[in-house]
């Protein structure tokens, strides 16, 4: 009797130290500190169930015509959810003729594609669907696809209490994406009190940064460092890319762009919205010079005379915008 009860008392010794020192399951949706909670929109909002069927889908080539690419071929997790490349392949390796966008923070971007075009997120994830050089199918052949397989098909039902349509894809996929949130960077954690968290070149850096003198966080403000503008920047005298002109068909709108997160920036390589600089450092010398003649050029972009120093130390601060537990996130690998 002493021994079971012995036995019995170890027992629940360890149950309850393993209960206590078990992790706990990280959140589907972990807001940053000094981040608004996203919105999301009435009929998908966020559930266990939407949010898993839009992770599966979202790295599931099925999506494609030939099934072989999928959103995670060019939006991958160690990137950022970019892809290091200047130009994604799409079916049969065609490239595309843009550089593809971080996803990261999505869910609070007021429009989406380049020139703005797209007003949420559901309806973007038809875009690289349609394109020739993406995906380059049909979302009512996706539906059919995914009808014939009974795993989507329960997932689908417990998700949305309807088989696999179009409003169940872009939904989903939609839910999923709203939840890739990066606010962890060691910036943020100096922004948050932690003064040690900067080095002294990143301190520097982040000095010139938001300078009057550089004006960087006049287009790259808020938690984001973004205002989502369309602006052009100076890259080219004569843009082969119309940009938002080709939304608008404005000439005052020729060659205007929406301006990035710089976020995760360090991880994000090639950059600007052909990916024609491969390097921080050519971003930087670009900005620097700047930039050339072209009649739809901010005001903002002008020479700005930096030492080598201070565009060592403008790097740094760039570079320290990278959050390393994003990146790593379990969450949001396959």
């Amino acid at each position: 009797m002493k021994n079971s009860l012995l036995l019995f008392t170890c027992l629940l010794f360890f149950l309850c130290k393993k209960e206590q020192t078990e992790p706990t399951a990280e959140p589907l949706l972990a807001v940053p500190k000094g981040f608004p909670a996203p919105v999301f929109p009435e009929g998908n909002e966020l559930t266990p169930e939407r949010w898993t069927l839009g992770k599966r889908l979202f790295f599931d080539p099925v999506l494609s015509s030939d099934s072989t690419v999928s959103c995670a071929s060019c939006h991958l997790p160690e990137h950022a959810f970019t892809d290091g490349k200047q130009f994604s392949e799409g079916v049969e390796g065609r490239l595309g003729t843009r550089n593809a966008p971080t996803l990261a923070n999505v869910a609070y971007h007021p429009y989406y594609t380049r020139e703005g075009g797209v007003p949420t997120l559901e309806m973007q994830i038809l875009v690289p669907i349609q394109e020739h050089a993406e995906f380059d199918f049909n979302i009512l052949l996706i539906a059919e696809r995914l009808n014939r397989d009974s795993s989507y098909v329960q997932l689908s039902r417990q998700a949305y209490d309807r088989a696999p349509d179009a409003y169940v894809i872009t939904r989903s996929i939609g839910c999923f994406e709203r939840t890739i949130l990066s606010g962890g960077s060691r910036y943020d954690e100096f922004l948050n009190g932690k003064s040690s968290a900067l080095t002294a070149a990143e301190k520097r850096g982040k000095d010139l940064f938001f300078s009057e003198k550089l004006a960087c966080s006049q287009c790259h403000g808020g938690f984001n460092f973004t205002n989502y503008a369309f602006e052009n920047n100076g890259l080219y005298e004569d843009y082969p890319d119309p940009g938002r002109f080709r939304l608008t068909g404005d000439e005052a709108d020729r060659a205007l762009f929406k301006v990035p997160t710089l976020r995760n920036v360090g991880v994000t390589a090639p950059y600007m919205h052909d990916g024609s600089l491969p390097t921080l450092e050519a971003v930087v010398e670009h900005y620097n010079s700047g930039g050339k003649n072209h009649p739809h050029k901010s005001q903002l972009i002008k020479p700005l005379n930096l030492t080598t120093k201070e565009k060592s130390d403008l790097i740094a601060f760039l570079k320290a915008l990278t959050d390393d537990d994003f990146l790593n996130n379990p969450k949001f690998r396959q």
